[in-house]
């Protein structure tokens, strides 16, 4: 079974710019979107477009099934989303031989900036860019599913400001 391992952190300053690519702009909403399940349709400037399922595992690995889908299909799609939208721009940078996605979101998660890294097994080491801020991986709050339903312009500091952090010992 397809699992994705993944680590989420706050970016902290815009250095990270110099190094990115053009990035692509995308729009994804949520057909379903549980604690157990959501089923993501993604659709990009590049005109790529995916469907995507995402199940629980466990720590930061998580069951993950995706299928590219015609344009028609994932506007059809997107339709049934509602106000569950995310809209963000994703650069790629490759940092100590490993890719980075910093996503700057928009609309009513505008403000926000994430980097993610994809890792090959849970304690995989990697070197740390400068312009890494605080990791977030495990807080739910800053899943795309739950940045759909709960939106960064609506949390207050507490839940802006990454306190307790579930995998802080990790890097």
């Amino acid at each position: 079974m397809p699992v994705e391992i993944e680590r989420k952190f706050l970016v902290a300053n815009d250095t990270w710019r110099q190094f990115a690519d053009a990035g692509v702009k995308i729009v994804q909403g949520y057909v379903v979107n549980t604690d157990h399940c959501s089923v993501r349709i993604r659709i990009g400037s590049t005109g790529k477009c995916t469907l995507t399922t995402k199940l629980p595992r466990s720590g930061m690995s998580r069951y993950e099934f995706e299928h590219d889908i015609e344009q028609s299909e994932a506007e059809n799609l997107m339709e049934l989303c509602g106000d569950a939208i995310v809209e963000k721009v994703r650069f790629k940078i490759t940092h100590g031989g490993l890719v980075w996605e910093i996503d700057t979101f928009s609309g009513l998660n505008d403000g926000l900036t994430v980097a993610e890294i994809e890792l090959e097994q849970e304690d995989q080491t990697f070197t740390r860019p400068s312009w890494l801020g605080e990791e977030v991986t495990g807080l739910e709050q800053y899943q795309n599913s739950r940045l759909a339903s709960r939106p960064y312009s609506q949390w207050n500091d507490t839940i802006k400001a990454p306190a307790a952090l579930a995998f802080s010992d990790m890097a």
